[in-house]
């Protein structure tokens, strides 16, 4: 699914209105996917590596996580410059290209040596529950009503915030 939405960006001009929304779901559907292999896959391979080669490889995934995880928060910054947000897009859709292609010859090579059929399964059927739980609409409502409260939160503390120093230079004078 992500394969196709960043396709899709490709061949969106930076003007796009579709590129917010792409942007969103790229977002979404990556976030969640890098929660569940960090929480129930790359620790299992962590703990199981054998040698350092090993262990290096399962640790490059991770690195390759946080790196995708910082693109994300680009997107979700102020919107400056169509392009630079399209540059941003095509950017993060290259290293999630990347990342496919190392854990496909790599991740999963290694996983199949230290995991065996059973718990592969195991592991496949409590990510698919953990993924359909956290896309689902609900919590993705619900999640957005928290973002937009907390947005709100914090405008209202920065503006008594501001009163009281604005108070403070007047008692001063």
């Amino acid at each position: 699914m992500v394969a196709r939405l960043i396709d899709e960006v490709q061949r969106c001009e930076p003007d796009d209105e579709k590129l917010d929304d792409l942007a969103q779901q790229i977002s979404q559907a990556l976030t969640v996917h890098a929660s569940i292999e960090e929480s129930m896959f790359y620790p299992e391979l962590r703990d199981r590596a054998e040698d350092s080669e090993e262990l290096v490889d399962v640790f490059e995934a991770f690195t390759e996580h946080d790196v995708v995880k910082h693109l994300i928060s680009l997107l979700n910054g102020r919107r400056r410059n169509k392009a630079l947000f399209k540059a941003e897009l095509q950017v993060l859709g290259e290293n999630v290209k990347h990342h496919v292609r190392e854990e496909e010859s790599t991740i999963f090579s290694l996983a199949r040596e230290l995991l065996d059929e059973e718990e592969l399964e195991e592991i496949g059927e409590r990510a698919a529950a953990e993924k359909s739980r956290l896309m689902s609409p609900r919590r993705g409502a619900a999640a957005r009503k928290k973002r937009t409260t907390a947005r709100g939160q914090k405008k209202t503390a920065k503006k008594s915030s501001t009163r009281k120093s604005s108070r403070r230079r007047k008692s001063t004078r």
